[in-house]
């Protein structure tokens, strides 16, 4: 990964904020794993920070304790305490001490504690521990900035940003790092040397997603389609065994997870709360703390369905990499070199590449607005179906943007290797659909159908007669 920081533009200007603030800050930073939070800490507060200790996956107490005396006495130089730490409280005292003994900064002194939840080990009184090192020490010292990190953003929301103890209300800053855009990437790769056109970096992106971690895996003279084959189904590709441990390095108890992860997969279009319960036989309690943890954490995502009943929200697995991994990795994985040429040609990579696409749109909302020329009004975005009844058939559109100023866009997105070609049948498909949608919503506001494509769709009789707008992929690389 290059040494300078890729995009982030609003998360640097925070922090430089925060680090001209005249208060001692408590900033929590989360976001999906692998997504780049500890190296945006480090690489833009190099400078500032004066300790950093980062959680180890299943370290029992005394293991995470002898970690952190180890950065204590490279940090003082072995000159203060001498005695490993029995206890988080001990060793919150030992940090305190150290941080009153440092000469005033110009902004800020950074403690950066890393993985946070892999700290927070069983009856280990981390948590308390913390509070009383922020309430009694921290607290008063408008020259230190604590940073807490973590990819189980569920544990950060729950015992620090929602927290109703001692810590409750202190968190003063959050930053959620989100995955790169489409034009973070392109970016992102030009840092790398590495030079593919819009479409091919598309394709990466729908089997990776915005992970910088994932992406810095692309080396510069392949194609797509080879960097495909050598990053997910070679022997030695990172993405051909990560997601066995993506879960599990999450979620102390993941089969659970990862049970809702692979119906989800099943059913791309999504489904809903009542559907998932039915599905894997989970029981109510459980059942909502993994739904609240995987979108806490990026992986799924919920869709509150336009001019539906709150109860329809829809469930989709959004994780790109999930789904591709569940997809095509996992049954493939002794298929031998070059498989992604073979499978990128069957029947399933067309429905694959179509949902995969689809979610790309949602993600890109703010880059479709734009190039609608509606940035500036109110929108909301969902998708909709209408089961059907003794009048209308059923429909379903699965991504709408209804608008303030009284217009709805039906938005239909065809991820194609060509110009697309509206077919009769599709015409009158879209031309159904938009009629049953304006009498089973019973909406007076005016209805557009838009075209999402990777490259411009063929103006034939048929377009013209049902597209209002259309709206290609390089609208979706744009900041």
């Amino acid at each position: 990964m290059p040494l300078s920081i890729i995009g982030r533009e609003k998360e640097k200007e925070k922090l430089d904020k925060i680090l001209q603030s005249n208060q001692s800050e408590f900033l929590a930073i989360y976001g999906r794993r692998r997504v780049g939070k500890t190296f945006l800490i480090r690489q833009h507060l190099k400078e500032n920070i004066v300790f950093e200790i980062s959680g180890t996956k299943d370290g029992a107490k005394e293991q995470q304790l002898l970690n952190f005396f180890g950065e204590y006495l490279r940090h003082t130089r072995r000159l203060s305490e001498t005695q490993t730490p029995v206890s988080w409280h001990q060793a919150f005292e030992y940090l305190a001490g150290y941080l009153a003994d440092l000469p005033r900064p110009a902004t800020k002194h950074v403690v950066f504690l890393d993985e946070m939840p892999w700290l927070d080990t069983p009856k280990s009184g981390f948590t308390s521990a913390l509070e009383f090192f922020w309430n009694q020490h921290v607290s008063k010292m408008d020259h230190v900035l604590l940073i807490a990190c973590g990819s189980a953003s569920s544990w950060i929301r729950k015992n620090l940003i929602n927290a109703r103890g001692g810590l409750y209300n202190r968190i003063t800053q959050r930053i959620k790092l989100m995955p790169f855009t489409l034009y973070e990437t392109a970016v992102f790769f030009q840092s790398l040397g590495v030079n593919l056109p819009h479409y091919q970096i598309l394709e990466l992106y729908m089997v990776m997603g915005g992970i910088p971690f994932y992406l810095k895996e692309i080396e510069k003279g392949k194609s797509a389609t080879q960097l495909i084959d050598d990053i997910c189904f070679s022997p030695q590709g990172l993405l051909r065994e990560e997601y066995n441990q993506l879960y599990h390095s999450l979620f102390r108890n993941a089969e659970h997870h990862i049970t809702i992860i692979e119906t989800l997969a099943t059913r791309p279009q999504g489904m809903t709360r009542t559907a998932i319960a039915a599905d894997t036989k989970i029981s109510e309690g459980p059942l909502t703390k993994t739904l609240e943890e995987l979108t806490e954490c990026d992986f799924i995502s919920i869709y509150q369905p336009l001019f539906n009943k709150k109860k329809d929200a829809i469930y989709k697995l959004t994780d790109l990499y999930s789904l591709f991994y569940l997809k095509f990795i996992q049954s493939n994985k002794g298929a031998g070199s070059r498989i992604w040429e073979q499978l990128s040609k069957q029947s399933a990579y067309a429905a694959w590449s179509g949902y995969a696409f689809e979610n790309i749109c949602m993600m890109h909302i703010n880059q479709i607005k734009s190039a609608l020329g509606i940035s500036g009004v109110y929108t909301k975005h969902g998708s909709w179906k209408f089961k059907g009844d003794d009048t209308l058939p059923g429909a379903q559109v699965d991504m709408i943007i209804d608008r303030a100023d009284q217009i709805i866009h039906l938005c239909e997105a065809k991820f194609t290797k060509e110009n697309y070609a509206l077919a009769k049948d599709t015409a009158a498909h879209l031309r159904l659909r938009k009629s049953i949608f304006k009498q089973a919503s019973q909406t007076k506001k005016a209805i557009f159908t838009t075209l999402l494509t990777t490259y411009p769709a063929l103006q034939n009789r048929y377009y013209f007669e049902e597209i209002d707008s259309e709206i290609t992929m390089e609208a979706l690389f744009e900041p």
